[in-house]
């Protein structure tokens, strides 16, 4: 049901916007920009309950809590660069749209590496 809320305010944000930009209106962007908005507060909303299931997930496989944690800002970096890159790009201006997805990559390569080097040397005790 949560969709389909989700699916409606899109679908009327892109008619509003459309029906804005053949009007040569300047808030057809404002409409774009507000409509995402809304879908994300929406999402991070809803990020509460998947972070309790993530918690009793934690305890279960007994992860560290520092991994995990981890694990959760390199989730929050790739979603975050992904909702932002598409608004830059959706807006016109992909070049800063790619520089954010890079920026992300690199972000993500630079939290992970604890994970990384640890998984290395789990590997290196084995042989």
């Amino acid at each position: 049901m949560d969709m389909m809320k989700i699916a409606c305010l899109g679908l009327s944000g892109v008619l509003l916007g459309i029906l804005l930009k053949q009007m040569n209106s300047p808030f057809a962007d404002l409409v774009s920009l507000g409509t995402c908005l809304l879908i994300i507060f929406y999402a991070v909303s809803k990020l509460g309950f998947v972070l309790e299931l993530l918690g009793g997930l934690q305890d279960r496989i007994n992860l560290e809590a520092g991994y995990f944690k981890i694990l959760m800002k390199i989730t929050g970096i790739t979603y975050l660069a992904d909702f932002s890159s598409s608004l830059c790009r959706d807006a016109g201006y992909s070049a800063i749209a790619g520089q954010i997805e890079m920026f992300g990559k690199i972000s993500v390569l630079a939290i992970s590496s604890p994970i990384v080097l640890t998984l290395i040397e789990t590997i290196y005790s084995f042989l």
